[in-house]
C-alpha cells in the first residue's frame, strides 16, 4: 500500500471519529483556560484584600463567576469534557468563592470582631466547600428547576456587590450597625449554602430558545437599569435571589410539600440529570470518564 493511500485511509478514519461525536484531546484545554481564569481571578482578589484593595477584590470575584460561566459555555460549543475538567473546576470554584469572599469580608469588616468574625469568615468558606462536595454526590437525585441550597457563586456574588455597595454610596462601617449586619449576614449565607432551601436554577427556562424576539428587549430594558447604578441594581437583585430561597422554603412547609420533585406540576415527568453542556458554573453533573464534564 502506498504512502499516499494510508494518508488517505488515515484521514477518512480521522473524519469519521469526529462525526461520530470523539473529540480531539487539544479541544479539552479551552474550558479549563476559562477554569484557569476564574482561579487567578480568585487568587488576585485574594491579593487585593490583603493590600486593602477592597473593590477590586469584589470586582475581581464577580470576574470569576463571568469566567466559571464562559467555562460550561465553551465545553459545550466544543463538546471538550473530562474528569479532569470536574475536579479542576471544583477546586477553582472554592478558592474564588469561597477563599477569596470570606478573607474580603474579615478585612473589610469582621476583623473587628476578634475571634466571631473570622470564625464567620470560616464559616462561609467551610460551608461553600461542603456545597460544592454535596452537589458532586447528589447531582443525579437533584431537581433540574431548584438548587438545594444557595449556589457558592450566588453567595460570594453577594457579598462582592455589598462591598461595591458600601464603597460607591460611601457607607461608614465603624460605629454602625453595618459591621454586625454584615457579620450575621455572614453566618447566614454560609447556612443557605449548606440548607435544603430551594433556589431557582433558571435552567427550566425555554422561551428564550423558543421566541427569542420576545427576551430582547425585557435583556436590553434589564442592562439598562444595571448601567444607570450597576452596585445597587446588582445588590437589590441577589439580595432578591438570596431572600427567595427562605421565602419558598417556608410556603412549600406551609402547604405540605416536602421535596422539589413534589413542586413539579401534576403528571410532569421526574426531572431529567442535567447534561454538562446545558449546565453552568459550579451545578455541572460529575461524568463517568465519557459524560460531559463541568458552568459555571
Amino acid at each position: 500500500m502506498s504512502a499516499e493511500m494510508k494518508k488517505r485511509r488515515s484521514r477518512r478514519k480521522r473524519w469519521r471519529r469526529l462525526r461520530e461525536g470523539e473529540v480531539r484531546r487539544g479541544t479539552y484545554i479551552f474550558p479549563n483556560l476559562f477554569t484557569t481564569a476564574n482561579l487567578f481571578s480568585g487568587f488576585y482578589g485574594i491579593v487585593s484584600s490583603i493590600n486593602g484593595n477592597f473593590e477590586f477584590a469584589a470586582l475581581a470575584i464577580l470576574f470569576s463567576c463571568l469566567f466559571d460561566i464562559l467555562d460550561g459555555q465553551v465545553a459545550r460549543l466544543t463538546r471538550a469534557t473530562s474528569r479532569f475538567g470536574v475536579e479542576y473546576d471544583s477546586l477553582a470554584d472554592l478558592v474564588a468563592f469561597g477563599v477569596a469572599p470570606g478573607l474580603l469580608m474579615y478585612l473589610m469588616v469582621l476583623r473587628p470582631f476578634g475571634r466571631i468574625g473570622w470564625l464567620a469568615a470560616f464559616v462561609f468558606m467551610a460551608c461553600g466547600a461542603l456545597r460544592l462536595a454535596r452537589f458532586n454526590v447528589q447531582v443525579e437525585t437533584s431537581s433540574k428547576k431548584y438548587f438545594v441550597g444557595l449556589p457558592i457563586p450566588g453567595g460570594a456574588s453577594m457579598i462582592a456587590t455589598i462591598v461595591l455597595f458600601i464603597h460607591n454610596w460611601d457607607i461608614v462601617i465603624g460605629g454602625s450597625f453595618i459591621g454586625p449586619f454584615l457579620l450575621v449576614l455572614t453566618y447566614l449565607l454560609g447556612s443557605f449554602m449548606i440548607s435544603t432551601m430551594p433556589f431557582n436554577s433558571f435552567k427550566d427556562i425555554e422561551v428564550i430558545k423558543a421566541r427569542p424576539s420576545f427576551v430582547v428587549f425585557p435583556m436590553i430594558l434589564i442592562l439598562g437599569v444595571i448601567a444607570m447604578s450597576p452596585s445597587f441594581v446588582l445588590c437589590t437583585m441577589l439580595a432578591v435571589y438570596t431572600v427567595s430561597g427562605p421565602v419558598r422554603w417556608v410556603v412549600w412547609r406551609v402547604k405540605g410539600k416536602r421535596g422539589f420533585q413534589e413542586a413539579a406540576p401534576a403528571g410532569s415527568e421526574p426531572a431529567a440529570i442535567p447534561a454538562a453542556e446545558n449546565v453552568q458554573a459550579e451545578d455541572r453533573p460529575v461524568p463517568e470518564s465519557s459524560d460531559p464534564a463541568f458552568k459555571d
